[in-house]
This record gives C-alpha cells, structure tokens and sequence, in this order.
C-alpha cells in the first residue's frame, strides 16, 4: 500500500497566519524523509477554514524540495477555474517534479467560496463535468479546441507540453450519480474522504465501479482521505482524536453553513440541505460529542497496532492501495501533530508499504451498507 500526507492548514485565533503555515509546512517537510508515499494539498477559500488557496502552487514548491515523494492535489475545485489555466499548471508542475504527481477535482460545497469566484453554484454540476473533459483534452491533445456550454476554445496548444500524461492519474471526488458516467468513461479515478461507515464508503466505490465497468472502463483502485491519531495507548489517542477532530465542527459549520439549510435550494446540491438539521444541534453538547464519537470512529485511531489493522480493514472494504493520512487537524498543536505523524511513520509505514498483506485485496462490499448514516465533514 502507498500511504501519504497533506497538510489542512486552519486558521487559528490568536496567531498569525505566517506563523499556522510554517507549522504545516514544517510537517509537509518531513514527508519525504520519514517514508511517506506522497504529499498532498487541499484548497479552499476566504474563511481560514484551510488557508491553502492554490495547491499546485504549494506542490511547485515542493517539485523543488523533494526527490521521491508523489506530488497530488485533494482537491483542484474546477468549477473555480479557468480550465485551460489548470491544464497549464498541471503540465507544467509534471515537468518541475519529473511526472511524480497525480490529481484530484472536485466541485466543491461552500457559497463563500462560489460567491467570492462569482461562479453560479447552481452551475457548478456542469462545470466541473466540462472543466474535466477540456482539461484532459488540453493535456491529452497536442493541438485542440473545444466548443460547449461554457467554454469557446479556439484552436490552440498547450507549452510546454507535459512529459508524463498526468491525465491518466486523474481523480474525482464525491462523484455524484450524474456526473459518475462522465467520469468513469473519461478514466477518472475515485477519491474518497472518510465521512461515513467504511461500508457505505465500499457501496459507493462499488456503485462507481459498476458504472465504469458499464462503459467499458475498469477504474483504478481509489484513493482514500482519512484522518489518523496514533499514540502509545489508545486512551491517548482517542482522547486526541476526541478534542481536535471535535474542534473541526465549528470551523466546518463556520464555513460551509451547512446549518442554515440554504444548499437544499442550490440546483445540485439538494441532498446537502437534509444535514442542517445535523449541524445545527451543535450547540447541543449532548449531540455533538454524539456525533464527534461517530466521526472518530470511522477514521484511523488507536496504537500502532490497531492503526494497521484499522488500514487493513480499510482496505480490504474499500480496495484502496493509497491512503493519505490527515495528522495535524482543528487547531491541533505543532509538537501532537509531529509525535502523531512520526510514530505512525516509524511503527506503522513498514508493514503498510511493505507486508504483502496490503499488496491491494479486491474490494469487497457489503450488504448492510444501506442501512448507515453519517456526517458530512469534508477535508
């Protein structure tokens, strides 16, 4: 299995924003030399719910700072985007970094974010189905052009060309039934945020799967999100996992808004009005720790030992052979978030990357999957 990092870089009171970043990226510095697989930047806007506005500028950054490691965005939101820009960067940063990078799109779920682009969010289902095919096209073509719904492309070239066809390493989060056929016959990969019961997390990749298969496409295993907090005892961990993950519904609520219901009128985004009635028991101490219990639950938490077997199972739901692994979250102190990265990198990166037990087992489903419910909490 291939296990990496990013890095979510939340704002905190009383500290200056140079001050979070250089803590964060002090952890995405350590990537390489303790044996992580890859690093990854998020991207998000406007609030401080995580300061990292442009990832493939952070991972150019770090082209240059690393030999190994895997370059990957989780993810670019296109419906922001120019795409022929994206297509640029993206070629561009698989020159800087020698083709060691891969990419995740999503459309993104936050009306600040929308507003402050002045992007219609009721088109934002389309664009981002667009904004995928040009940018694949534009990398994918040495010469092409494009006329659809909200694109005019002339025809035209992308220089300098990439060296590695990072088109075949495309991923798409949170793929919604509509766009899903979209994706798989592009070849997209799926990435998934563990937000939910690992079962229901396995009946969606299945559901993908299926579609894939269906036009003729076998996708690629996918990629997993997931937040981890390893300590010595799982009373430690646990109790980490408890205050700082639980800390993450604030900054979530503050900059989603999932709470005031106003996405279940957003053409697309329907099914994201039935978690205000979640997000709003916050103020509810009863119902929080409820729901904070249920979020520790599905993520990796405990000693070293039960994080790789947590991985193991993980793995075997979902038939994932990449996790990138969250270790610094909701305002979490530097010194817990570097002990927590550099225990599982020395107890548990071997036998992750190295058993033969996590070589890549076939996903296998399960039945009761329909039954669970969970939170949305994205990264």
């Amino acid at each position: 299995m291939k296990v990496g990092t990013d890095i979510s870089v939340l704002a905190e009171e009383g500290r200056s924003d140079a001050a979070v970043l250089a803590d964060h990226l002090k952890l995405a510095d350590l990537a390489e030399p303790l044996g992580f697989d890859s690093l990854f930047g998020l991207e998000h806007h406007f609030t401080g719910y995580s300061m990292s506005p442009h990832p493939l500028q952070l991972l150019s950054y770090y082209a240059g700072k690393t030999k190994r490691i895997t370059l990957g965005t989780c993810v670019i939101v296109l419906p922001w985007h120019d795409p022929i820009r994206v297509a640029e960067q993206i070629a561009y940063l698989d020159l800087l970094c020698g083709g060691r990078c891969m990419f995740g799109f999503g459309r993104g779920a936050a009306s600040v974010e929308y507003e402050g682009f002045r992007i219609p969010m009721d088109e934002a289902r389309p664009r981002f189905a667009e904004a995928a095919q040009l940018v694949t096209k534009a990398l994918k073509e040495e010469v092409f052009e494009w006329d659809g719904e909200f694109f005019k492309i002339p025809r035209m070239s992308i220089r300098p060309r990439p060296m590695s066809s990072p088109e075949k390493r495309f991923y798409a989060s949170s793929v919604s039934p509509e766009s899903a056929e979209i994706m798989a016959k592009m070849g997209f990969g799926m990435m998934v945020i563990m937000q939910n019961e690992w079962v229901k997390a396995a009946a969606d990749i299945q559901n993908y799967r299926d579609i894939a298969m269906s036009v003729g496409h076998a996708p690629r295993p996918p990629v997993i999100l997931t937040n981890v907090s390893c300590a010595e005892t799982r009373e430690e961990a646990e109790e980490r996992a408890m205050t700082y993950l639980g800390a993450k519904w604030d900054s979530i609520d503050n900059h989603y808004k999932f709470s005031d219901g106003h996405l279940g009128s957003v053409k697309g985004y329907e099914s994201y009005g039935k978690m205000a009635k979640t997000y709003s028991k916050l103020q509810d101490p009863v119902a929080r720790e409820k729901m904070t219990k249920f979020y520790v639950g599905i993520q990796i938490v405990g000693t070293p030992d039960d994080c790789i077997q947590q991985m193991g199972e993980l793995q075997r739901l979902t038939g994932s052979d990449h996790m990138v692994c969250d270790f610094s979250y909701g305002g979490m102190p530097h010194e817990q978030g570097e002990l927590n990265m550099r225990l599982f990198a020395d107890r548990c990166l071997p036998t992750l990357q190295r058993d033969a037990a996590f070589s890549g087992p076939a996903l296998v489903p399960d039945a009761s999957a329909d039954e669970q419910e969970g939170v949305f909490a994205p990264a």
